[in-house]
This record gives C-alpha cells, structure tokens and sequence, in this order.
C-alpha cells in the first residue's frame, strides 16, 4: 500500500508541475509551450510505464536516473540531492560530516573495503585503525558485497552516535586477526591547512586543501605565524585544491590585495546571479613576494584565488595550467527536503577572462564535449600589460615540465603491491624516524621487490605492446623480410624483465613506498612533507623568489615591441 502511495505521490506531483506548467505560459509564448508540452509528455510516461510495463518500476529510481541524466546533459556540477544526501552536499559547501575521519578502497583480493588512510585526530585513529584493516560488519551486518560508496554511507552518521565495527587486520604470520572496535561518530572537519612551515632562506610554505568551511581563518593564523617566525617570502600550494566556496577565496585574496580591489565578477541570466566581490579590508601585507604552485588538479575557487593573484601582478604562478572551472553554483532548496545544485553564473577574474575551460552549451553531434581550442581563446591583459588568456585555466608564469611516471609504477599501485608492503613494514616497525629523516634503504627496497616477486606481478609493457604493432604493419607492407634481424635483434633488447623493471625504476618506486609507510605514522601531514622532498615545483618557486630581480622583472610591464 504504502509503495502504491508513493507511486500516486510522485506521478501526482508530475502532474501538478504540468498543469502549473500549461496555465503560467501566456498566448504566443512558445518556449513557454514547448516546456509544458513536453512536462505533460514526460507526466503520461511515467504514467503508462507505472500501468502497463511488464515489471513493476520503482518510482523513485526510474525518475531519479531520468532526473540525473537531465541534469548531466546540462554540466557535471548540476545536481540534485534528495532528503537523504544532505550530508553529501553538507560536506561540499561546510567541509565537514558526521562520520570516523578515514578513506576507505576496495581490496579486490578480499572483495572487500578496506581502511585506506586514517585521518590524524579522528575516531578511526583514535580507537587505533590502521591503513589495511578489512572491514567486515558494522552493528552485525556482514560487508560482503557491498561498494565503497555503500560501506562509506554506512560509516557516516550524526556525531554522537555510535557502532560496533568488525575487522580483520593483516598479522606477521601472514594471516589476519579478528578485532572489534566501539567507535563514536564525530563532525570530521577536512583540514583546510594540512601543512605549513617555514623554509630556507625565510619563505613560508602553506598548504591550502581545500576553500569549503572556514579556510580563511585558519590561512590567517598560519600567515601571522610563519611572519612571526621570519618568513620574508611566501609559497601557497594550491595543487589538486578542487575549490569551494567563492567567499573564502576573496577573503584569502584579500590578505595580500588593497582594500577595493575587484577580485571577481559573476554573471548570470538572472539579477541576482550577476554579482563583484571586492575586497573590503586593508590587507595583512601588501608586498611579501608570492609563489603560488598549480596543476590540473587547481580547479574553481582556487582558480580565483591564483588567477586573481596573477591578473594583479601580485604572485608568481608556478607549476601547469590548472582545471578551467569558471562555473557557479548555488543551493535551491526543492520540495521533500531536496536541494538542487545548480549553476547559475560564469566567473570572471580582474582582467576580465573566464577560465571556464570545457564549453557545455556546445556540444558534438554524439553529445561529447571538448576544451575550447587555443585558437579560439582571446587575450586579456593584466593590470602591467602581461597577455593572459580565457578559456583554459591559469596558464603559470613559469611552467614546469611534469616527469612521467613509469607504467610499473601504475601496475604496482592498481594491485595494491605498494600499499600491502606498506602494512607488513608498520607490522616489524613499531615506530620511525620523522618524516624529513626517513628513507626506504636498499635493505627495504629488496624486501619489497622479493614480495613482488612472490606475488607473480604481471604488467603491461608498453614497448612490447607498440613492437608487436609494428611488426604487424611491416608484415602487411611487406617489409618483414628485409627487417627480421633488426626485429630480433629488438625483441631480445626489449625482454620483458621485472628484476631489471624494478631496479632502473626505483628512483620512483622508492619516493611512493616512502610516501605510504610515513602516512602510516604522521599522516596526511608526514606525505605532503616527503613529497615536497623533491618536488620540481617547489624547488621552481623558491628558485624565483630567492631571485627578486627575476621576481619583479616576471610581474612588471612587458617591454613594448618594436
């Protein structure tokens, strides 16, 4: 009965929606017309399907995919959320949720999730979970089957409340041992400022997460901090910062920027979607020389925050052109507690681009989308001169070439070879140096490649796979014959050998075994620093700002052509 209600619910509200629909277009209105023509159309489907399709549909499902789908049609950040996923949308704009504070992955070996990283000062830390604890039930109810998404759902809940969580954890014998966890649920915060620090030669470093919550605050106090402890120069990491909240990046901007600055200009179809925001304090220091480091993974409000620095003359960019996210969205609240995401403005920085980098409105003919060209990008100037572009993210001041990671290196990863050697390390290690002072030996390193061993690891090779191509096309072109010998002769060149695989690669296999085994002990924290180890990037921005000729010359005037 109460299923029957819930069909009558939603195929009445359908309804209503049309008639609303049909009697608010006025006489000649066609788009008016088209929209309720086709409201009525979708509201007999819905309808036909529920009398006569051979299954009985769920109502909620059917309409939710046809819901989802419409909204995909229009750009990936336009969503809906119903009653239920309010902590999802909850966690994008305030950074936070109910849950234990740790990522979770899927042991393809166990068929089950597992814990992939504990978050520092969480519950799941607190009780003493540890990266590789299968997870089998959680209040009695066996995991098996169940996805990431579902086992993470599971895991969340008000703060307060609290579960009984079964694992298994991987033991020096080999074997696992069962153990059983109380644990309480706590707002989990994502730490906007994972990391800072102060460097040689007086440069601060700060690591900016994330622009959801409060990150200005927290961005404030290790400003003043670093500026206390004598830092000269600056550096914001802004790499994979997927963005947030418009608001916090104007805030940031206006650490560095004089008071009246635009820093952002939004427009919309409607008024109230058309805004500037300016800054509207006096700064906290209007001359520390800035670094700011970017990559693909820099999207939205980290864009503004770089491109508005850049547009000003007021940082160096450092790094690759970032995401191209120029889109805003903002909340509707919808009937039953739902809310829809919706994008109702473009973003534009000081000099008057949008970085928007994927054009959505205009698709191909199989409905894909594409990157705007270059050529047809246009030319923006910066308050000195400097050409800027749109239409493709921040393009650095000072690009840095990214080093290609090795394809055993991918091979090892998506088999867990890194990870499992990581748990079996911590077992034997109950503590290790800091995070500056660790590193895998030569000992280690023979350790891990034996348990590759043993595993049977198997991986493509991309050479093979391109030799066995050619040798294909010199068949059919009729060039083998002439060829053999030299085909032979690069067969035997190119054998397919792991002993040889893993020591010429280990210069970077090493850095991401020593990432996994220090997150182990300190954290998300312990792998920022063991990346910024060597880390191209950052040795490019301290390279700039401990030239400040170089600096100013980079941000000045563009010397005219003749």
């Amino acid at each position: 009965m109460k299923k029957l209600l819930n069909k009558r619910i939603i195929v009445g509200l359908v309804a209503v929606i049309a008639v609303v629909a049909f009697f608010s277009f006025k006489n000649g209105d066609d788009r008016n017309f088209q929209l309720a023509k086709n409201l009525d159309i979708f509201n007999a489907i819905v309808k036909e399907l529920d009398m006569f399709y051979v299954d009985t549909i769920d109502p909620n499902k059917t309409i939710r995919e046809g819901i989802d789908n419409m909204l995909l049609s229009l750009d990936p950040y336009t969503e809906y959320f119903p009653e239920e996923d309010q902590s999802e949308l909850e966690q994008m704009v305030k950074g936070s949720f109910g849950g234990i504070g740790s990522l979770i992955t899927y042991d393809v070996k166990m068929k089950r999730s597992m814990i992939a990283e504990p978050f520092e000062n969480t519950p799941a830390a607190k009780v003493g979970l540890k990266a590789g604890d299968i997870l089998l039930e959680i209040d009695g109810k066996d995991l098996a089957g169940k996805n990431n998404a579902e086992v993470s759902q599971m895991l969340r809940g008000e703060a307060g409340t609290s579960f009984k969580l079964k694992i298994e954890r991987p033991n020096e014998k080999g074997g696992r041992t069962p153990m059983e966890f109380d644990i309480v649920r706590e707002s989990i915060l994502t730490p906007p400022i994972p990391y800072s620090t102060l460097m040689e030669n007086n440069v601060g470093y700060i690591n900016l997460s994330t622009f959801s919550g409060n990150p200005s605050k927290e961005f404030k106090r290790a400003l003043l901090d670093l500026k206390k402890q004598g830092a000269t120069s600056l550096v914001i990491d802004l790499r994979n910062n997927g963005g947030g909240l418009l608001d916090e990046a104007v805030e940031i901007a206006n650490y560095f920027l004089p008071r009246g600055k635009v820093i952002v200009t939004t427009k919309g179809k409607i008024k109230q979607a058309s805004n500037t925001y300016k800054t509207l304090r006096e700064p906290l220091d209007p001359d520390i020389p800035i670094a700011v480091l970017v990559n693909s993974g820099t999207a939205s409000a980290s864009e503004i925050l770089s491109g508005s620095l850049q547009d000003l003359d007021r940082a160096v960019i450092v790094g690759n052109r970032t995401f191209g996210k120029g889109l805003v969205q903002v909340p509707r609240n919808l009937p039953y507690g739902g809310t829809m995401k919706v994008t109702t403005s473009k973003y534009y920085i000081p000099s008057g681009r949008c970085v928007q980098a994927i054009d959505y409105k205009h698709r191909n003919e199989d409905g894909s989308v594409g990157t705007i060209p270059d050529s047809l990008t246009k030319v923006f100037h910066t308050v000195a001169g400097r050409e800027v572009r749109d239409g493709g993210g921040v393009m650095p001041d000072i690009v840095v070439e990214q080093e290609k990671l090795p394809n055993i290196l991918y091979y090892l990863m998506r088999d867990n070879l890194i990870f499992n050697y990581a748990t079996q390390y911590c077992l034997k290690h109950p503590t290790i140096p800091s995070p500056e002072k660790f590193e895998v030996t030569d000992a280690d390193y023979d350790d891990f490649k034996a348990m590759v061993k043993k595993a049977d690891f198997k991986y493509d090779q991309q050479s093979e796979k391109i030799l066995k191509t050619l040798k294909e096309a010199a068949e059919f072109e009729g060039y083998m014959t002439d060829a053999s010998e030299e085909f032979t002769a690069l067969e035997k060149k190119l054998n397919h050998n792991l002993d040889r695989d893993l020591d010429y690669f280990s210069k970077d296999i090493k850095p991401m075994i020593a990432s996994e085994i220090i997150k182990r002990y300190y954290f998300q924290r312990g792998g920022i620093i063991q990346q910024l180890k060597d880390d191209n990037d950052l040795k490019a921005a301290l390279k700039i700002l401990n030239d400040q000729a170089k600096y100013k010359e980079i941000l000045s005037t563009p010397v005219a052509k003749k």
